[in-house]
């Protein structure tokens, strides 16, 4: 049966093997219920003990297979490793999410080299280190694979209120999206990245309050959305089954902006 005739079995990842950094923060716990939720089986790493035994243990309630990872893909030894562990949890890795990273805000003429260094590290290093580390599997499979890479709106536009680090490690990872996408394309290995702007998560909780603050700073982002609201963790589910599916084979080296069309005016 071809695509055409059965096109949702172009979005079927059902006993693929999925690795996911970052699975305690906001966008790697969508990833893992997504996936979860799809029938992956999962390697889910992260620093943070207590929030990733919570998300495995949901992902387990919803019948997947997990193997958890306390570890942060620090150093390419620990980036090495989590996709180790992974093949020797599962035989295989098929896809990669790099949902782990960090932002500190600051003005420029207040921020640190370290600061800077620290976010450069986390965002762009570590996601070099892991598509590398992952890259090294994939080939040796032979079998191709996806690899997702986590950017931002941020990444394209800049923002006055201390991004200069935020902002040029999203581009940098926009840079090794469209870098890979090229250099992997002959080998079946998909490179992409997704692109949100602001999303409900733990850390914008406070932005969908009822309360004077939060609509205004609300309000003001708003006006530069076409779609008129922020994002919900559901705005991120589609995108991320389409770019670890059959269906993105095409697809390589892009930025998808999930972003109501914030970036688009």
């Amino acid at each position: 049966m071809n695509a055409m005739s059965n096109p949702l079995s172009m979005f079927d990842v059902k006993g693929k093997v999925a690795l996911i950094t970052g699975a305690s923060g906001a966008f790697g716990m969508v990833a893992a219920r997504v996936l979860a939720g799809a029938g992956c089986k999962l390697v889910l790493a992260a620093g943070s003990a207590d929030v990733l035994s919570d998300i495995a243990g949901e992902c387990r309630d919803m019948g997947a297979d997990v193997t958890e990872v306390n570890a942060r893909p620090s150093d390419e030894a620990a980036c090495t490793n989590m996709v180790e562990k992974t093949v020797d949890a599962y035989g295989a890795l098929d896809i990669l999410v790099v949902a782990s990273g960090m932002n500190k805000v600051a003005k420029i003429d207040e921020m640190s080299l370290d600061t800077f260094t620290n976010v450069m590290d986390a965002n762009v290093t570590q996601s070099w280190l892991l598509a590398k580390a992952a890259t090294v599997q994939m080939k040796a499979q032979g079998t191709g694979g996806k690899i997702v890479l986590v950017s931002s709106a941020r990444g394209l536009l800049g923002h006055p209120a201390g991004y200069t680090a935020y902002c040029a490690s999203k581009a940098a990872v926009d840079g090794i999206t469209k870098a890979l996408g090229c250099e992997l394309g002959p080998t079946g290995i998909t490179v992409n990245a997704i692109a949100p702007t602001v999303f409900r998560s733990p850390l914008t909780a406070w932005m969908f309050e009822d309360t004077d603050e939060a609509k205004a700073v609300r309000d003001g982002f708003l006006t530069r959305v076409p779609k008129g609201r922020l994002g919900e963790p559901e705005d991120l589910a589609g995108p991320l089954l389409f770019l670890s599916s059959k269906a993105c084979d095409f697809y390589t080296g892009h930025i998808l902006y999930a972003d109501g069309g914030y970036t688009a005016g």
